[in-house]
């Protein structure tokens, strides 16, 4: 039997840096507050900074709970999807039930960083274990074309709530600095950086690029050498480098075409990144694709790592 589809969980994923990562969607599509020019999850449609019951929590530990209850537990549960999770006013809560739940695995949060100066954002993050916030840049001009953030944003505000966060908080804190070529990868704008990144003392740093199709096409990913030069220059840190493969078990062949369909609406996706995610062989995944792509329900697009595939 068909395993009912899932509204707010989707993988468990493949992460680079958490093994494999069952993700809770938070937000409604796309409600964050900045717009970035590379998010791989498309461009912001409702650009607010207001904190709301955005989804019902009931639902969302349900759903939790469900899984939970039907297969093996992840290496981690993780905030992310596609917005920004810190806008939901119950995260802490539900962090909580996670750890109720699965106490041996870590509950991650994945957020933009914008609003850890307010202290209920800050207190409900600190009910996670890591934390991994996005600082990409520190002049305004630089934030505003990069980012393009809700107006009553500002990156020094930023930093000082990231900064008063590490003091507080007692699980571990992460920067992740997104480069896009022509923007905030000169010198100037990554000294700035570097400066904030010293300030705010993260436990980790690390340094992405465009590795899925961005918001906006015109988004290339650096090279690698940029990318070293830059990690050097941030003064530790490191470039994320490929997840290793583990096969999940637990997953039956009627499952695969709706977890599939629940990963690509919310980031695109090639085949090898879906048979890696589901611990599935490539050919079920080809099959399932062919399906969804049969009955109008996902399309293709080529880009330089690869087909895609992403909602149509």
């Amino acid at each position: 039997m068909t395993e009912e589809p899932y509204t707010y969980l989707f993988g468990p994923v493949p992460s680079r840096r958490l093994g494999l990562s069952l993700g809770v969607d938070l937000v409604p599509s796309k409600t964050c507050s900045l717009n970035c020019v590379y998010c791989e999850s498309g461009a912001t449609t409702q650009l607010t900074v207001k904190r709301s019951a955005l989804v019902p929590k009931e639902a969302v530990m349900a759903e939790i709970d469900r899984y939970l209850d039907t297969h093996e537990p992840p290496d981690a549960v993780t905030f992310s999807g596609a917005g920004e999770p810190t806008l939901h006013e119950d995260l802490g809560e539900i962090a909580d039930h996670i750890k109720s739940r699965c106490p041996g695995v870590r509950v991650v949060l994945l957020t933009n960083g914008t609003l850890f100066d307010r202290e209920d954002v800050r207190r409900d993050a600190a009910r996670t274990d890591l934390v991994i916030a996005s600082f990409d840049a520190s002049g305004n001009g630089v934030f505003r074309a990069l980012n393009r953030p809700h107006p009553s944003l500002d990156p020094e505000a930023m930093a000082q709530g990231l900064m008063r966060f590490r003091q507080e908080f007692s699980g571990e804190l992460w920067i992740e600095v997104f480069i896009v070529p022509g923007l905030n990868d000169d010198d100037l704008e990554v000294a700035r950086i570097a400066e904030v990144v010293k300030r705010i003392a993260p436990h980790r740093v690390q340094v992405n690029t465009l590795d899925r199709p961005g918001a906006e096409s015109w988004v290339k990913p650096a090279d690698k050498a940029r990318l070293e030069a830059i990690t050097a220059a941030l003064g530790s840190g490191e470039v994320i480098g490929a997840y290793t493969n583990r096969s999940e078990t637990g997953v039956s062949d009627a499952d695969v075409a709706s977890r599939i369909l629940g990963m690509v609406q919310r980031r695109p996706c090639t085949a090898e990144d879906l048979a890696e995610s589901l611990g599935v062989p490539r050919g079920l995944v080809d099959d399932a694709l062919e399906v969804l792509m049969g009955s109008g329900r996902i399309q293709q697009e080529s880009q330089a790592r690869g087909m895609f595939y992403k909602p149509l």
